[in-house]
């Protein structure tokens, strides 16, 4: 029989490997949480820096001048003028291992700030051809401050980092101006991805309507798809006197609205995940006596299945083209396929729940409910795996489902728990990175 001796010396030579790796890994959290308290401050002031001189989208400029000279201070390499205004910060580490991109979007939006704070924006800016107030009203300033607050500690600890970080500082997530490409799917396009190749990505959005400090997140689809339809109903204008004379296309745009909510209610597997068609607006016609030749609506589709986004978009057509066949008009049905539904990859998803754990604490971290907004972090995902959550930015010991929701002038975020996420993206990245080890 041969001797276990050399078997039994490499198991604990492996476990040994194992725990030293274990402390070194608690003991550079410990650092990392240390870092996080003392740039406390600074986060909060880049916050309100980027809160008072907020920019809208694809005109990012003086942001990510301001960004591209806080990533350089820190010694990240630094590359601007990606997808117009984007910047991107590369952190090697000093320790062979993947590369993790960390993603904040830093736009603005057409909205007046209420809110009574004496960094609140005074910022006019135009838009569509009007001049508008520009407000953070949806928070992208604080994940630029938070981000710049993991890219900070980071750096601080890059000798012991065992991998290369992108820091990916993306314009345009609102939308790029009419006739313009931006966002993500132009960064992407763009190779933001590439050289170095990322291997995951993650992301935060602040969400006024949750705790501070707290997260939330979903695996799967935890944000839906975003299309926008149009349907040009014709039919043939009459006097209204005599509407037997032509084909009203406003009744049967009436009938088409009905058919189009039957769709989600009646032919979607809605067992299986959440959908919503929306009409948003109708125009036709211009007189009280006068039935027009033709109707024009347009509206929103929302899933959170891109199986069952075909499905809609198959479905939309089918029944606007169908009902006004049988009223004897014609239906020209156009759908834009906007932002994809924003993917959580399961098996990414577990794995990194116990760094959120451990950055946030065990009773702050939540599974939550889908979310039927938008978000071009779906782009992203698309291309490698990726994992966004949610922080909380209502003030503690208050309800928060009475805060001000997102995009409205009085949106306000609780500052309090900006260090948790800065430390959740740290914890993340280097969680994920040992993995690989």
């Amino acid at each position: 029989m041969k001797s276990l001796y050399p078997i039994v010396l490499v198991a604990l030579l492996l476990v040994a490997s194992v725990n030293n790796t274990t402390a070194q890994n608690s003991d550079l959290k410990k650092q990392i949480d240390q870092l996080a308290e003392t740039l406390e401050s600074d986060i909060i002031q880049w916050r309100r820096h980027f809160h008072q001189y907020p920019e809208l989208s694809n005109r990012e400029f003086n942001t990510s001048k301001k960004i591209a000279e806080h990533l350089q201070a820190m010694g990240i390499e630094v590359h601007t003028g990606i997808a117009h205004t984007g910047v991107v910060g590369i952190l090697k580490g000093g320790k062979p291992g993947p590369v993790v991109a960390l993603r904040a979007d830093i736009d603005g939006l057409p909205v007046k700030e209420r809110a009574d704070l004496p960094f609140a924006s005074k910022e006019l800016s135009s838009y569509q051809g009007q001049e508008v107030n520009v407000m953070h009203a949806c928070g992208h300033d604080t994940h630029i401050a938070m981000l710049l607050g993991a890219a900070s500690i980071l750096s601080t600890i890059k000798d012991q980092i065992p991998g290369t970080v992108k820091f990916i500082f993306q314009p345009a997530e609102e939308g790029a101006p009419q006739g313009e490409e931006g966002g993500a799917k132009l960064m992407v396009k763009e190779g933001v991805l590439d050289n170095p190749k990322v291997e995951v990505i993650f992301g935060l959005h602040i969400n006024s309507q949750t705790t501070a400090g707290h997260i939330k997140y979903r695996p799967g689809g935890t944000m839906a798809s975003s299309d926008s339809y149009s349907i040009l109903v014709k039919g043939s204008q009459t006097h209204g006197a005599y509407p037997w004379e032509g084909i009203d296309p406003i009744v049967t745009s009436a009938q088409i609205i009905t058919g189009l909510q039957t769709i989600v209610s009646r032919q979607l597997p809605l067992i299986q995940n959440s959908a919503v068609i929306s009409v948003g607006s109708i125009h036709g016609g211009v007189r009280n006596n006068i039935i027009p030749e033709e109707v024009k609506l347009v509206g929103t589709i929302r899933a959170l299945d891109t199986e069952m986004q075909d499905m809609m978009h198959e479905k939309i057509t089918h029944t606007a083209t169908k009902i006004a066949e049988s009223m004897g008009a014609t239906a020209e049905v156009t759908i834009n396929r906007g932002y994809p539904v924003t993917y959580n990859d399961p098996a990414l998803t577990a794995q990194m729940i116990p760094s959120l754990v451990e950055a946030a604490g065990k009773d702050r971290v939540h599974l939550r409910s889908p979310v039927m907004g938008a978000e071009d972090f779906s782009f992203y995902a698309q291309k490698v795996p990726g994992f966004f959550f949610f922080l909380g930015g209502a003030p503690v010991n208050t309800d928060p489902g009475e805060n001000a929701p997102h995009h409205t002038p009085d949106f306000f975020i609780d500052e309090s728990g900006f260090t948790v996420g800065s430390r959740a993206l740290c914890y993340l990245t280097l969680d994920y990175m040992n993995s690989k080890q």
